[in-house]
């Protein structure tokens, strides 16, 4: 059995970018932010999917189940996981920041942050403990060496 990880990332990203969507939209008023913050978060919803499908498949091309659960048999340490331990995750959260810049609604900066403390403090953390039970000493020297998001 893998970590023990309640809820699927995925679709929680998923149901909270519906929910900012229409609590945003129709019931909190909106910010307006300078044009090149617009601009970044455009360009931040592109590289977004980018890392996602970049981190997708590295797990596709090792035969392993991108899914948090799952059992895995390696540690991918190549492609986009030299940068990142957690890029599926990464690409969640600029996803809703992404929608913030862009759209101007507060819902998809708030859920942005909350998912990021729901990710970074139960399912990383999950995902770490299995992950060092497993693989003990090769697991720390690649915690050691790559940052569990990109800069800290």
């Amino acid at each position: 059995m893998g970590p023990n990880v309640k809820g699927n990332p995925l679709l929680i990203s998923v149901y909270l970018l519906i929910l900012s969507y229409f609590i945003g939209e129709f019931v909190l008023p909106k910010y307006p932010l300078v044009f090149i913050l617009n601009f970044l978060g455009v360009a931040t919803i592109i590289v977004s999917p980018i890392i996602f499908f970049s981190s997708r498949n590295a797990f596709y091309a090792y035969e392993e189940n991108p899914l948090p659960q799952s059992e895995t048999d390696r540690i991918i340490k190549t492609g986009i996981y030299a940068y990142s331990r957690n890029p599926i995750y990464l690409s969640f959260v600029l996803f809703h920041l992404g929608m913030f810049l862009t759209f101007e609604n507060i819902m998809y900066f708030l859920c942005s942050i909350g998912l990021f403390f729901w990710l970074n403090n139960y399912v990383i953390e999950e995902e770490e403990k299995y992950l060092k039970y497993k693989f003990k000493n090769e697991f720390e020297r690649y915690c050691n060496s790559v940052k569990k998001w990109i800069f800290f």
